[in-house]
This record gives structure tokens, C-alpha cells and sequence, in this order.
């Protein structure tokens, strides 16, 4: 890649990119008037990197406009330095939504999951969303919610390889819920996160409450994290990167160097720097420039 061009354009296709594919990026690109270099192959028929100068935009809407059937990012060449990753967890780092999956132990999956969608959508405000849809569960037992976890909860694919590979890079890695603690400690030990952050359920002879401790884990505390993590570790925020699918990740991902929308909602998609839409999580390390031999074992 040539010198000074800071800029980063890469298509991950796992079912398969060609040379033809590539060459049609690297002509929509200098017809937008950027300066590409030389393409770059991080996997072979997988995934390759296209550096270039200029404009982000102008490089994201010449290479959406083709098209292609492949995840594109368009990143500073800084970005890929990674010191900081701050995960959302529901509906990104597993595949369900937590709340969801609870309730249907009380028989109320329908209703919840309706609000859960909206909430997610940007259309009620969070914190009133979850403290609503907390006191429908009231006097269910304690012990449903390892049941649950145990019966319900599976990992996002590539959630293991990202995070452990980012770990082993130097990076630090939070995972930051508006779910609950008994679900968030365990996954984030297992995939590998540093820490944990999430809400906490109240129970009261061995039962859930139906209430939720204060200040509730929502979007401003979500972003804060993100912030706080960013000063203490005294790294530029293009170290910074974010990801998550709800309306409440929008404003972390904004305030990361790299926002990042995981099979997103339309709100957050369009919030987001870069969107995967079709590969798991494991797409971030092709967009990091890192090959999946240089991938930590997970």
C-alpha cells in the first residue's frame, strides 16, 4: 500500500469475491475522484483492502452504489489500531434478546419482545421500556433466569475469535448491556471480555421483584463508558471502536472512532461509520486487516 493515502476501503464476501469484483471498486473509486492505490488481498477470494485519500463518503456511496454482495468498510487507516472495543450484547455478541427469552418462562414472550422491537426501532424511550417490561416479571423465580441462560442464550458467530484476537492485540474490551448481570457476566467471561456491564434485576425471596436497580444501564451510560474507557487509557479516540444493533448503541457508536452496526436496526445502521449486514463478527478482523491465520484460537 502506498504511503500517505490514510484512508482504507475493504469488501469481506465470504461466500466468495473475485478479481472482477475488486476492479470494479478500485474503478468506482477513481471515478469518485480518490486517489486508490494498489488492491490488496487479506484473504484470498475472501477479503481485500483497496487504500485510498479522500473523502469517506464519496468512497462508502461508489462502492454501496455496485452493489456488491460483500460487507463494505470504509475506515481510517488509524482505526485498525484497536485499544478500545465496547460491545453492546443482545442481539450482537448472542443472538437473542435476553428480556425476550425471559419472559416466555412467564408466558408473556409476545408482549415483551413487541416492546423490546420498538425500543430497539428508537421508538419508546429505553429506560421506561425496560422498567415496564421488568415489572411484568415480577414473581418469577430466581433460578429461571440460569435456566434460561443455559437453555436460551447462544454466542453470535465469530464473537470468541473477535474479542480473544482483540485481546491478544493489546486491546481493551468491555461489554456494555442494557440486559441483565446474571446473563452478561457469564457470556462476556466467555467470550472473553475484560469486563462486564450490565443492569441489575432485584429479586426478594427468591424471586424476581420486578424491579431494576438505578440508574439503569441505557444509551447515556453506554456512551459514557465508551468515553470514560477512552480517557483512562489515554488512547486518541480512532483507537476507540463500538458496536451494537439497537437504538440504544447509537450514541457509543457515535462517539467511537469506528461505530460500528451489527445486523442493525435502520436507525442505527444509518447512525453507524460501517455496517455488517451479512458476515458474523468474525467480518471486523477481515476490516482490521488481520487474516484469519493471525486470528487468536477460540
Amino acid at each position: 500500500m502506498a504511503v500517505g493515502r490514510d484512508m482504507i476501503a475493504t469488501l469481506v464476501a465470504h461466500d466468495g469475491l473475485g478479481q472482477g469484483d475488486v476492479s470494479a471498486a478500485r474503478d468506482a473509486l477513481a471515478v469518485a475522484g480518490l486517489d486508490v492505490g494498489a488492491s490488496a488481498w487479506i484473504e484470498a477470494g475472501e477479503a481485500v483492502d483497496l487504500p485510498f485519500s479522500g473523502n469517506r463518503g464519496a468512497a462508502r456511496a461508489a462502492l454501496e452504489a455496485l452493489d456488491l454482495q460483500a460487507d463494505i468498510f470504509v475506515i481510517a487507516r488509524a482505526n485498525r489500531d484497536c485499544r478500545l472495543f465496547v460491545a453492546d450484547m443482545d442481539s450482537t455478541m448472542i443472538t437473542v434478546e435476553c428480556i425476550d427469552e425471559l419472559a416466555d418462562y412467564a408466558g408473556l414472550k409476545a408482549q415483551i419482545a413487541e416492546v423490546t422491537e420498538r425500543a430497539m426501532r428508537g421508538e419508546l424511550d429505553f429506560a421506561e421500556a425496560l422498567s415496564g417490561r421488568v415489572a411484568l416479571l415480577a414473581g418469577l423465580a430466581e433460578d429461571v433466569i440460569e435456566q434460561c441462560r443455559t437453555e436460551r442464550v447462544r454466542l453470535m458467530g465469530g464473537a470468541k475469535a473477535l474479542v480473544q484476537t482483540l485481546n491478544a492485540r493489546g486491546a481493551h474490551t468491555i461489554l456494555v448491556s442494557g440486559g441483565f448481570m446474571p446473563f452478561a457476566v457469564p457470556v462476556g467471561q466467555e467470550i472473553g471480555f475484560q469486563i462486564q456491564i450490565a443492569n441489575v434485576l432485584h429479586i426478594a425471596g427468591g424471586k424476581l421483584a420486578g424491579t431494576v436497580a438505578e440508574p439503569i444501564v441505557d444509551a447515556a451510560r453506554k456512551r459514557a463508558e465508551l468515553l470514560g474507557a477512552i480517557a483512562a487509557l489515554g488512547i486518541a479516540p480512532a483507537q476507540a471502536i463500538a458496536i451494537g444493533d439497537g437504538a440504544n448503541d447509537i450514541p457509543m457508536i457515535q462517539a467511537a472512532g469506528l461505530g460500528i452496526a451489527y445486523h442493525a436496526k435502520p436507525k442505527t445502521r444509518a447512525a453507524a461509520d460501517v455496517a455488517i449486514e451479512r458476515g458474523d463478527l468474525s467480518t471486523l478482523l477481515h476490516a482490521l486487516g488481520i487474516a484469519r491465520k493471525d486470528w487468536a484460537e477460540a
